[in-house]
């Protein structure tokens, strides 16, 4: 349920930001939202198809998400990227236990989880990039 964590994480900030570099953020921010979703779903009907349900419950999710959390209010621009920065990698760390943990048993589910860490590693070094002056 990290995805749904960072679909809602994303789009909160999505919101909020300010800043010189409001636009350009505010649309990668938008990237991050699309493939968090669309990955959630993959990973929720790949759960369903081997036997196991998903759970995108809202609770679940505010339980097991365990991303940074927004501040309330209005964000700078470089707090959004610190944060997505961060909160991408914390995911993408998970997933890298997930795929070595899925190796024997469910090469298809770690063909998955695969596809999925290369993405995250992409929008997080794309986000990091942001930052670096």
């Amino acid at each position: 349920m990290d995805l749904l964590g960072l679909s809602l994480l994303a789009k909160q900030v999505h919101w909020t930001i300010v800043g010189p570099r409001f636009r350009s953020i505010h649309l990668q921010l938008d990237e991050v939202v699309t493939f968090a979703r669309s990955y959630a779903d993959v990973v929720a009907e790949r759960s369903s198809a081997i036997g196991v349900a998903p759970d995108g419950r809202v609770e679940t999710v505010a339980k097991t998400a365990e991303l940074p959390t927004p501040v309330d209010g209005w964000t700078q621009d470089s707090e959004v990227v610190a944060l997505v920065v961060e909160a991408l990698g914390v995911i993408a760390t998970r997933m890298r236990e997930r795929i070595g943990a899925t190796e024997k048993p469910d090469p298809v589910t770690q063909d998955i989880f695969i596809g999925l860490t290369a993405e995250l590693e992409k929008q997080r070094w794309m986000f990091q990039a942001e930052n670096q002056h």
